[in-house]
């Protein structure tokens, strides 16, 4: 694995270092060598199992406009059925929405430092790791957590909301 520290972060990963800070979380972010857009390349450049990058998927509430935020295992696809059954209609998140919605751009959207507070939801399959990697506003930065933390952090009751890849 090849990371260093963050010695002048974007406003981005500021954020979420702030934001990291603020939730009392002692492990800061690090800069991956390579990008890592997607959970494969995260898992790949960490040398860690695809199930371990805790991914964020960002969906637009139909009713409220806001973005909605389901943190999963990298290995399970998001069952937007059971995400709409949680908190009502969805419809998929382009760029421009994921950037002025959150703060960040896809493949750096991080699950905590949001611009404005986004519906998230929490699936239990981070469950099977002791730590996980999430992105940390860049799609290089990542930083490690527990998967207990997250639902403390967002405020949210784990839930059940993905399904194994076809």
């Amino acid at each position: 694995m090849q990371t260093t520290a963050i010695p002048s972060p974007s406003d981005s990963v500021q954020r979420v270092i702030d934001a990291l800070a603020g939730l009392g979380h002692a492990e800061p972010p690090v800069m991956l060598d390579a990008a890592a857009r997607t959970a494969q390349q995260a898992a790949d450049a960490l040398g860690v199992a695809l199930g371990q990058i805790a991914k964020s998927i960002v969906f637009r509430h139909i009713d409220s406009g806001r973005a909605v935020l389901v943190v999963c295992a990298g290995d399970r696809r998001v069952d937007e059925k059971a995400v709409a059954a949680q908190v009502g209609q969805l419809a998929r998140a382009d760029a421009d929405f994921v950037r002025a919605a959150t703060g960040f751009a896809i493949g750096g959207v991080s699950p905590v430092g949001h611009t404005q507070p986004p519906i998230a939801l929490v699936d239990n399959s981070l469950w099977r790791f002791d730590r996980v990697w999430a992105a940390a506003g860049h799609p290089h930065a990542v930083f490690p957590l527990r998967p207990e933390d997250l639902p403390r952090w967002l405020g949210v009751a784990p839930s059940a909301v993905t399904r194994a890849p076809q």
